[in-house]
């Protein structure tokens, strides 16, 4: 799937900078495959890590002190269910057009073939204010003075534990988009647009 990606999906390639190499755009499958596991069934099940127990699974405690990434987004979608509709949100920070999401990251090698695949898993934790009104929990969005810091070789674990924290709500902008995000097929510009109701059709809940 070529960049840019208006709505991308977890098995898809995604652009994140590593820990080991922060001058270089890497370009890694998103959903974590350890380099331990089997098989690469295990990456859809592991497109996201918990900051509450990054320390403590096997895929994951490793990782954060070697091999932690951030994941540059202009925005991200989530959703908020209204009875059985689920309603598609648009994510974006207003103080920086591109942010960080912090990521750990492994590479898995195929037993048979020896091909290596490099992926990663992004970090979540509760969600802030804003948030809060559509979901209980949010990526790790790092502050731009952070980014540095999270990439370091140098940094304490506890420090990098600290590091992550809901970003600030009054950063921080949504808005309601099409239903067309809901299917990984769709692709194009228009999908981050504003979402606005056909004339003559019933008009759907939103936050605003």
């Amino acid at each position: 799937n070529p960049l840019p990606n208006y709505n991308v999906a977890p098995t898809q390639i995604m652009p994140a900078i590593t820990q080991g190499d922060p001058s270089v755009l890497q370009l890694y499958r998103w959903g974590l495959i350890p380099s331990w596991a089997k098989d690469t069934k295990i990456g859809a099940q592991m497109i996201n890590a918990r900051v509450e127990t990054l320390t403590e699974k096997a895929a994951f405690k490793k990782l954060i002190t070697t091999r932690r990434c951030i994941l540059p987004l202009d925005g991200f979608y989530e959703w908020k269910k209204e009875g059985k509709e689920k309603i598609p949100f648009r994510i974006c920070t207003s103080d920086q057009p591109i942010f960080s999401v912090a990521g750990l990251w492994d590479m898995w090698r195929d037993p048979v073939s020896g091909n290596e695949t490099y992926s990663f898993t992004m970090i979540t934790l509760p969600a802030n204010e804003m948030m809060s009104t559509i979901h209980d929990r949010m990526p790790a969005i790092l502050l731009k003075e952070n980014e540095a810091h999270w990439l370091s070789n140098d940094i304490p674990q506890r420090e990098i534990m600290d590091i992550m924290q809901p970003y600030p709500t009054e950063n921080m902008y949504m808005y309601r988009v099409s239903n067309k995000v809901n299917s990984v097929r769709e692709q194009g510009k228009h999908l981050i647009d504003l979402y606005t109701p056909d004339e003559g059709a019933p008009q759907q809940l939103s936050l605003f």
